[in-house]
């Protein structure tokens, strides 16, 4: 299925209109302008519309063909992010309407049995739930300096659900994955526009695979996947970047060599040592660059935007959330005062390791003026958020600790 603008939701100078004459504009939209930071690229913000998608709210929109589709800021005032306005990634434009009845997943290669699925067939296995950020390994790329090529995301190429599914690792063990095995290569129904171009096909290491977290999910929030977030089925691998959750997935190939395509061998690679990670996916790792695996711990503050007015002797509840690759968020410490002090936020529900952690602060301004606040996000393995960028061309693991300015009158 092709993107149809016909079906949009777009901006016009009412609000946002849809194509069938009626009228929606979000709360948190009505009276105010798109605001986007001001160290996004000189023509990207410019160029930032709400629009939507089928089934999907207005999000930001990043890139029309193929469809990359921002989460506004507001919606993660919420711990889990609603499915209607989750972000949508993609790097190919052909993107098939994908029919549950006639779905298929193969699984292959290195197996003694290998498997054909249905839907049907899949929800057979023991069927499991666990909350995790999904989140595009570029987010918030568009705010590095020096800024890189690739899409300019903000800070909303990212979500967080409750995925259910089935264990990867209850269906290689049904096929019987043979001795001397190393990677999984996992493909989607989604595919290149020109032949030249190459299909996006990930690996994964096979013990990630094998890990109890790895699921192929078939729902989101209770609900089906959304056609933008890969239905009817697709892989989850919690703690990771969002590069390896194949969406649509059709096929897993089980190899017994690293496999080398180019969403393997030439992208979504950092260079070796310059992150805090535990998790390494060694069989594709050379002297130079390894692949992207873990999310770095971040966080973010959602409750007041950057910018925005407050007034004086009214308290300011101070909050957001803060996330890692999946080894727990110890504490977040906020700066109200531009980082010369800090001062512990208070941890709200614990939703599962790999989930949103919020948190929040009661602050109150005593005197008129420019305040900035600060967040910083430590996790249980000591791994907390930097005050310079770690360069790498592609730019990934923006982590910066987060700052708002807000203006007390």
């Amino acid at each position: 299925m092709g993107i149809n603008r016909r079906d949009f939701l777009r901006v016009g100078s009412g609000g946002l209109l849809l194509a069938g004459g009626g009228l929606l504009v979000p709360a948190w939209a009505k009276g105010a302008k798109l605001l986007q930071p001001a160290a996004l690229p000189d023509g990207t913000r410019e160029s930032a519309l709400l629009e939507a998608l089928p089934g999907k709210v207005p999000l930001i929109k990043r890139s029309y063909r193929p469809p990359n589709y921002e989460t506004p800021p507001e919606y993660f005032r919420e711990v889990f992010t609603p499915n209607k306005a989750f972000f949508v990634r993609y790097h190919l434009a052909n993107i098939p309407e994908v029919e549950a009845r006639s779905w298929q997943l193969r699984i292959g290669g290195e197996v003694e049995s290998p498997l054909v699925l249905t839907l049907d067939e899949l929800r057979r296995f023991e069927t499991v739930e666990l909350a995790a950020v999904c989140q595009c390994s570029g987010n918030r790329r568009g705010l590095f300096q020096p800024h890189v090529p690739g899409v300019e995301w903000s800070y909303g190429a990212m979500g967080n659900a409750r995925w259910r599914g089935v264990r990867l690792r209850d269906l290689l063990n049904k096929a019987g994955v043979k001795k001397g095995a190393l990677e999984l290569v996992l493909d989607g129904a989604d595919g290149p526009v020109l032949d030249k171009t190459p299909d996006f096909v990930k690996s994964l290491p096979l013990w990630k695979g094998l890990d109890e977290n790895t699921l192929i999910a078939f729902e989101m929030n209770g609900e089906p996947l959304p056609h933008w977030n890969g239905f009817p089925a697709r892989l989850i691998v919690p703690g990771w970047t969002a590069t390896y959750w194949v969406k649509h997935l059709s096929s897993i190939n089980v190899v017994s060599a690293p496999f080398d395509g180019f969403w393997m061998k030439s992208a979504y690679r950092v260079p070796v040592g310059k992150f805090p990670v535990v998790e390494r996916f060694l069989s594709q790792e050379t002297a130079a660059n390894t692949p992207i695996t873990e999310m770095v711990v971040n966080s973010l503050i959602t409750s007041v935007r950057d910018g925005e007015r407050l007034s004086l002797g009214k308290p300011l509840e101070l909050a957001g959330i803060a996330w890692d690759a999946g080894y727990g968020i110890r504490q977040v410490e906020v700066s109200t005062d531009g980082g010369m002090s800090w001062r512990n936020a208070e941890l709200g529900t614990d939703h599962g390791r790999f989930s949103f952690r919020p948190w929040h602060y009661r602050f109150q301004p005593r005197h008129k003026g420019r305040y900035t606040l600060l967040a910083k996000a430590t996790n249980r393995i000591g791994q907390t958020q930097t005050f310079e960028l770690i360069a790498n061309p592609a730019g990934y693991h923006h982590n910066l600790v987060h700052q708002v300015a807000v203006d007390v009158v």
